[in-house]
């Protein structure tokens, strides 16, 4: 009896571990939210029943000036009123938006009791349309992997969550980032793994390799973001919040633990990889020398750098194909384009994030093979 439950527990406790967490999680407030510039508003979507553009500025790509629009209220303490609400334009496509009849907006209520005093147009509704993708990303998960599926989905939600309630008030709160950061990021690597895995040698393999792999990631992308001269003001919009009460903000540390917080999901990735591949080999051949199981996690690691090296230019590089336009049409040399502080941070991320693949190999590799083959002797021995 007790054998079975420490397996149960083995099999089944990070998934209830999680559980719980998540609970926590999401009823532990942020200590931000009420914010000031919020108070004494309301947030509801609302229905444009009619628009005015007549104090539209057009100047063909841009528009400027204010939108008036006639909504009515789908839900909240106002359902079912109408109200003029305002969309100011400020010349900006990245920014602006243009509503029309029919459309569902994010709208936020500025009011004094039961007096509507003001309507902001924050922005078209999306959270529905979001919903539906997630649902659909949850669906596939579930029908086409089951309950390793499940425990995606909440090793999803509870990484989401690390990151909201956890890291960015921590950050905001003036929390030293890297350490921080690696705290973070090194239990949600245990969390990930464990739900793979279960409480079990491989996974004890596959988060030692991984974590060694984000350490030399860290200091890698310290000493390379001072040598480089990198200031953190290149993540967008990270000055804004200078201008906001934050000035004490250390933002070039946020960049560096940024940097290996990015890249710690493809280490993750590739430990499980060789993790994996090292089980299978002692399953079919239990006794094989350590050595030899290491050896043949290093080559598993070998065959699969070259892809995930490439898997992190690509997400890196992804963002920045605007950028890389604007450089190719105004005849950029090429030197200038690669002195750029944008683009020597995205070198930083791919070139150290690369390094971390290359380093938590052999580190999965020789703690995958030093704690599973001796499991694969040990089954072995007591077989007989």
């Amino acid at each position: 009896m007790q054998i079975k439950t420490k397996a149960w527990w083995h099999r089944e406790g990070p998934l209830l571990v999680s559980l719980l967490l998540m609970i926590f999680l999401l009823w532990l407030p942020t200590g931000f939210e009420a914010a000031v510039i919020y108070q004494g508003t309301v947030h509801c979507t609302a229905e444009v029943l009619a628009v005015d553009d007549s104090h539209i500025i057009d100047t063909g790509l841009v528009r400027s000036g204010e939108q008036n629009c006639t909504v009515r209220f789908l839900n909240g303490r106002f359902r079912g009123q109408e109200a003029e609400g305002y969309n100011m334009l400020a010349g900006s496509l990245e920014a602006d938006k243009i509503f029309a009849v029919g459309d569902k907006a994010l709208v936020v209520i500025h009011h004094e009791g039961e007096r509507i005093i003001s309507v902001n147009m924050i922005d078209h509704f999306r959270l529905g349309k979001e919903a539906v993708l997630a649902g659909l990303f949850a669906a596939l998960l579930l029908v086409l992997a089951g309950r390793t599926g499940l425990r995606a989905i909440l090793s999803f939600g509870l990484t989401v969550l690390l990151l909201w309630k956890v890291l960015v008030p921590c950050y905001l709160r003036g929390l030293s980032p890297v350490p921080m950061g690696l705290a973070v990021t090194l239990a949600i690597t245990v969390i990930t793994i464990s739900l793979v895995y279960g409480f079990e040698r491989r996974a004890l393999a596959a988060v030692s390799g991984t974590a060694l792999g984000i350490l030399v990631t860290a200091l890698a992308g310290g000493l390379s973001t001072q040598w480089l001269m990198i200031h953190g003001a290149v993540m967008s919009y990270s000055e804004s919040l200078l201008y906001s009460g934050y000035q004490h903000l250390d933002l070039t540390q946020i960049f560096m633990a940024s940097i290996f917080i990015g890249s710690s999901g493809a280490l993750m990735d590739l430990a499980v990889d060789i993790t994996s591949a090292v089980q299978e080999v002692v399953e079919k051949r239990p006794d094989i020398s350590r050595w030899e199981a290491i050896r043949s996690g290093l080559n598993v690691g070998r065959a699969a750098m070259g892809t995930m090296t490439t898997t992190l230019l690509l997400a890196y590089s992804g963002g920045y194909i605007a950028l890389l336009m604007v450089f190719m049409a105004q005849g950029t040399p090429i030197d200038n384009i690669l002195n750029y502080k944008y683009v020597s941070a995205e070198i930083i991320d791919t070139f150290v994030g690369s390094a971390g693949l290359i380093t938590v190999a052999p580190f999965t590799a020789l703690t995958s093979g030093w704690l599973l083959a001796e499991r694969g002797k040990t089954d072995k021995q007591n077989n007989v």
